[in-house]
């Protein structure tokens, strides 16, 4: 059985979301959303999401084409809604109607990569200050020059 959601006919309380289908049956529906970025749980935010949502975690902005049910990295524009305009870059705020968020969005093998990704990168850069041997503070170097 298919289920239409229509805005009109759609009540969202706290994480669940009280909808009629067109068959004018009621059905409950909760979310197991998670930020897209982060991992961390969306269900202290109502449904529908609004475009200036933002993560309680990380801050990201929610309503973008990597949280969507649409995305898909292996088709073409990356989405699978054929009547959404195109959008660049797919992890910023954008106003697509389409949008619909994704309980699958999360992917925590990216995010272990990304983690790993920003502990090499700062590794680099400390091991680049330890390289010039100076122990001191390198602010505090910085101002003698000028006095």
């Amino acid at each position: 059985m298919r289920v239409m959601i229509l805005r009109s006919t759609a009540r969202f309380v706290g994480q669940t979301a009280i909808l009629r289908t067109s068959a004018g049956q009621v059905r409950r529906m909760t979310h197991n959303i998670c930020c897209y970025r982060c991992g961390a749980s969306l269900a202290a935010l109502s449904l529908p999401l609004s475009r200036q949502d933002e993560c309680p975690q990380c801050e990201n902005y929610l309503h973008v084409c990597k949280m969507c049910t649409h995305f898909d990295a292996t088709v073409l524009r990356q989405c699978r809604e054929d009547g959404a305009e195109e959008v660049i870059e797919k992890d910023r705020l954008n106003f697509c109607d389409w949008f619909v968020p994704s309980e699958s969005a999360f992917d925590p093998e990216q995010k272990v990569e990304a983690d790993q990704a920003q502990i090499a990168l700062a590794a680099l850069f400390d091991a680049a200050a330890d390289s010039t041997g100076v122990p001191g503070d390198s602010q505090s170097e910085a101002e003698k020059l000028f006095k």
